[in-house]
């Protein structure tokens, strides 16, 4: 599948404007991208190639050192079949890579960190093929520069970088944006049915070990949310599963913290007989024309007390999901 993923966004807020802190940080916004290594955007920051007819990028003179690839010597000194190497403006969509909870495992090697084009690469051979700059499953080791992702690199002049974050788990979108908001991925149950009512659920790939409660590692939609029973996003036969515990938006709320969860598509279009959401808004980019709300991107919606359905549990949830895309919801 060829895809421009959005980031999203998350923002943990004082509760009134004038609130005193001991310092001048009132506001926490986490960038969250999907499915994308902090090399593949950051691997020479703050350093970019500057071609004349690009957008250009350059560091401020006191722009700190960063860990990536090039600090690190690893852009020529690879332990890869593949050398990193730069993807300009014209490729500047590619395909998703695999990113498959065991395959990632492969690509890890114990540590040697060796065997990422071989076990999650996918290139012009793939299904659909797409174009991968004549490096076939080697794709997986390009990454760009400020001339191409601009607006990041010019985020990170400004604001904190994660360049000393590492994953403290492999698979899928699911488990990491539930990671990100939980800071685990155990506690899933499996739904008996999908959100039409008779397409039974299926663990296998979706909870370690086929089980039927355990940790998530796959991509199952969320049981609580009420846009996963559209047909117009294709989720209503989609295996589903609960998280239990408490997320972060929950410690928040014991705070009287305001925070909010910032997707694109996430504002209902429309609402069937019965009310439930349609969630069917479309952009049209460089990577065609794609929905704009995915299901299990949304982490909050795993859990009960912050889903989006109207119940007890969520009476306070609802000002909390924000659609990036539009602001406004049906």
């Amino acid at each position: 599948m060829r895809t421009q993923r959005v980031p999203r966004y998350i923002c943990f807020c004082s509760r009134r404007a004038d609130f005193s802190t001991k310092t001048p940080i009132k506001h926490v916004v986490v960038i969250f991208q999907e499915n994308v290594s902090f090399d593949h955007y950051f691997a020479t920051y703050p350093n970019a190639t500057n071609p004349g007819a690009e957008p250009q990028f350059h560091a401020k003179d006191d722009t700190p050192r960063v860990n990536n690839l090039l600090a690190a010597g690893l852009l020529t000194e690879n332990p890869n079949p593949t050398q990193p190497f730069q993807l300009d403006r014209s490729l500047a969509v590619t395909c998703d890579q695999d990113h498959n909870y065991g395959d990632e495992q492969k690509s890890f090697d114990r540590g040697l960190m060796d065997k990422f084009p071989e076990s999650v690469g996918i290139g012009a051979s793939g299904t659909p093929p797409c174009p991968d700059a004549g490096k076939g499953t080697g794709l997986v080791m390009g990454y760009y520069d400020g001339n191409t992702v601009t607006a990041f690199w010019n985020y990170a002049q400004h604001f904190a970088m994660s360049d000393d974050s590492f994953g403290t788990g492999f698979g899928p979108s699911t488990p990491g944006a539930i990671n990100l908001i939980f800071g685990n991925t155990a506690g899933a149950t499996l739904a008996p049915f999908a959100a039409d009512g008779t397409t039974p659920g299926n663990a296998a790939g979706n909870i370690a070990g086929g089980l039927n409660s355990g940790a998530v590692i796959g991509d199952p939609r969320p049981e609580f949310d009420d846009c996963v029973s559209t047909p117009v996003i294709g989720t209503a036969k989609k295996t589903r599963i609960s998280m239990s515990g408490k997320n972060v938006g929950d410690l928040l709320n014991a705070k009287s913290i305001t925070w909010g969860w910032f997707q694109g598509g996430f504002g209902a279009t429309s609402r069937l007989a019965d009310g439930t959401a349609v969630c069917a808004a479309v952009t049209s980019s460089l990577a065609g024309s794609t929905s704009d709300y995915i299901p299990h991107h949304e982490p909050f919606m795993y859990y009960q007390q912050t889903t989006n359905q109207p119940s007890p549990a969520a009476e306070l949830s609802n000002q909390h999901w924000k659609d990036r895309s539009s602001q406004s919801s049906v």
